[in-house]
């Protein structure tokens, strides 16, 4: 806590904060006012420099403390140690750009603003791992930024940062730009690998994990695109100076996408560990249409919400929101006011869920339909008491390892915690339902055949 008794931002002093990840320089997508600003000259350090290793630049990667900046969180130096040895086997990194989690919005900055940070990010991580060819998986809807960045990256091929000899080093690295055809579990490592190979986007059972069999069967790591924006600064700073930068659980500043009722949503970039309250209030002007706040799902719709009555001096990094039950995600906090129904919330993104699951395990593909069938009765003045157990109890068979993927634990997490915290909404519209309302079971039919009704 500060002197006079406000919570202390594990941000630090952030109205100082000098933007690195999208800097406000006009222009700067193109090649040429990159590269004036020093673009390209991190890698061209370590190309040309023989006392740099692959591992060094894996090793301050690790000393920074950067997580993933995808959703999972995972430490992204440790992740790349996971790669063996190279052998006579082609090898691959798989850049997420998938970005197609409802409130997420912020990797397209970086495609839009600063793709050749992208694009540096990428090659410091194909150095250090010894990778060949790198897939930068896009989010089919992205067309515009696909457009530039595949004229970007062209231009980066013709200057020689990209392709054979890069630079005049013996280090060759390919970047080839894959569109994704708008299916959201393509978000998943495994799931954009298969994509990428041309079959079904189904998740593959881990092990084997990517970096032993990934692409075409071969070594991969998959990075998250702001992930691999940061290596470029943690080359430049040192890992050690960038760990001193934002919540100490999760080092380095972050792109916050701000939504919702809030009187200025977009991206801001800031330290790690902002104080939410901070993010609303002072970055984001307050809540927009003059109610008070209601709700704040921190990271991207599969994030668990936060009651207003929670907020207070909770952070931007897992440390402090995992003591709430919720997470940081993808940095993408989605505000909600008053005036907001949880019911129906919660129904739009049930609804999200069981269209977007792939249908490969049972619990997902039937679980997914179960629950927002279930919120739509509710929601329309049909749902019955006995209705808000079922629901947790269709969530607690659907999560906790039961499927291939974390998709039935991103689906149910926000509807558990919903239905938990704001109870008394789900209450109130059974309690005015055009059915009889009863909490007893044995009253009447039991809650499977209830369900069917």
């Amino acid at each position: 806590m500060e002197a006079n008794g406000t919570p202390q931002s594990p941000a630090g002093d952030w109205r100082s904060y000098e933007r690195m990840l999208l800097p406000p320089i006009q222009d700067l997508h193109k090649l040429d006012v990159y590269t004036k600003h020093g673009g390209y000259e991190r890698l061209r350090r370590v190309l040309e420099d023989d006392d740099v290793a692959p591992d060094d630049i894996t090793n301050e990667v690790k000393a920074s403390g950067l997580t993933g900046r995808g959703g999972a969180g995972f430490p992204t130096g440790v992740k790349w140690t996971f790669m063996p040895e190279p052998d006579d086997r082609p090898r691959f990194l798989g850049v997420n750009g998938d970005e197609s989690e409802p409130g997420t919005f912020k990797d397209r900055q970086v495609m839009e603003y600063n793709p050749h940070l992208m694009f540096e990010g990428i090659l410091l991580a194909g150095y250090a791992m010894h990778i060949d060819t790198a897939y930068v998986y896009t989010r089919g809807e992205y067309t515009d930024w696909i457009a530039l960045m595949a004229e970007q990256l062209e231009n980066a091929y013709e200057a020689g940062y990209v392709g054979e000899d890069i630079l005049g080093s013996d280090f060759s690295m390919d970047i080839v730009l894959h569109k994704g055809a708008g299916a959201y579990i393509c978000g998943e490592e495994t799931s954009l690998m298969e994509s990428l190979e041309g079959k079904r986007g189904y998740p593959r059972y881990k092990p084997p994990f990517p970096a032993q069999k990934g692409i075409f069967s071969c070594p991969t790591t998959i990075n998250n695109v702001e992930t691999l924006a940061h290596v470029p600064l943690i080359v430049q700073e040192g890992g050690d100076a960038y760990s001193t930068i934002g919540a100490e659980d999760m080092p380095g500043a972050a792109l916050y996408g701000m939504s919702g009722h809030v009187k200025q949503p977009g991206v801001y970039e800031y330290p790690t560990g902002m104080l939410l309250s901070d993010l609303i209030y002072d970055v984001c002007g307050g809540m927009a249409r003059g109610e008070d706040l209601k709700a704040v799902v921190p990271g991207g719709s599969s994030v668990p919400p936060i009651r207003a009555d929670q907020i207070d001096g909770l952070s931007m990094n897992d440390e402090s929101l995992g003591e709430v039950g919720s997470r940081t995600g993808t940095f993408c906090p989605l505000v909600l006011d008053e005036e907001t129904d949880m019911v129906s919330f919660t129904r739009r993104v049930a609804h999200f869920y069981q269209d977007e699951t792939c249908g490969q395990c049972t619990p997902c593909r039937e679980g997914t339909g179960w629950l927002e069938n279930i919120l739509a009765r509710i929601d329309e003045g049909e749902g019955r008491m006995r209705d808000i157990d079922l629901i947790l109890e269709l969530c607690d068979n659907m999560d906790g390892g039961r499927t291939i993927c974390a998709f039935a634990d991103g689906a149910v997490g926000p509807i558990r915690a919903a239905v938990k915290r704001f109870r008394d909404e789900f209450e109130a519209k059974c309690e005015a339902s055009v059915y009889p309302v009863s909490t007893d079971v044995s009253a009447g039919p039991d809650s499977a055949v209830a369900a069917t009704e």
